[in-house]
């Protein structure tokens, strides 16, 4: 069974907000093997701001307030791929996938739907697939260090989270089914 983590970080908080990047990470969460077959997408925000994506002020003034090497890395123009490039990237990624797990079905996915019906692609997962990590750390507590130098950057908040999965999946001895 192949699951995946995934985080975006964007310039929003709407469905149609501009996503910057994106990390995924394939992991079994009933193991202490490492996540693995990571994935980092950049998106090309001209591109997305051409389509009327929108981008929040309270959100830039929250991304100026980062660590200035996670801000620089989220902002720069450095690495962006078109649109059309990231969704089939995607798509690539989680061929096979069982479940995918974010923070919170609301923002992540729900983002992430928002741009795939916008480029008129259909989306490559199906809505029973979506597992929501922020509701299971919320009831059992989140194992994750908060004070990580990398938080906010998409790749290292997708495998941060996939390995606190794994920790509360070992404390609760959840076992597949």
């Amino acid at each position: 069974m192949t699951t995946v983590m995934l985080d975006i970080e964007t310039l929003g908080t709407d469905p149609d907000c501009v996503i910057l990047t994106l990390g995924a990470v394939k992991f079994n969460p009933f193991s202490e093997q490492e996540p693995y077959d990571a994935l980092y997408i950049k998106f090309a925000v001209d591109e997305q701001l051409e389509l009327g994506r929108s981008i929040e002020q309270g959100t830039l003034d929250w991304w100026n307030k980062q660590d200035p090497a996670i801000r620089d890395e989220a902002m720069s123009d450095d690495g962006r791929i078109p649109l059309s490039e990231c969704l089939a990237d995607i798509n690539r990624f989680l061929v096979g996938v069982k479940d995918i797990w974010a923070q919170g079905p609301t923002f992540d996915i729900t983002i992430l739907e928002n741009l795939y019906k916008q480029m008129l692609v259909p989306r490559p997962w199906n809505f029973w697939q979506i597992r929501d990590s922020r509701t299971l750390f919320g009831v059992h507590g989140d194992p994750r260090d908060k004070n990580r130098a990398s938080a906010h950057n998409a790749l290292e908040d997708a495998y941060s989270q996939a390995q606190a999965m794994q920790t509360i999946y070992k404390q609760v001895g959840i076992k597949p089914h």
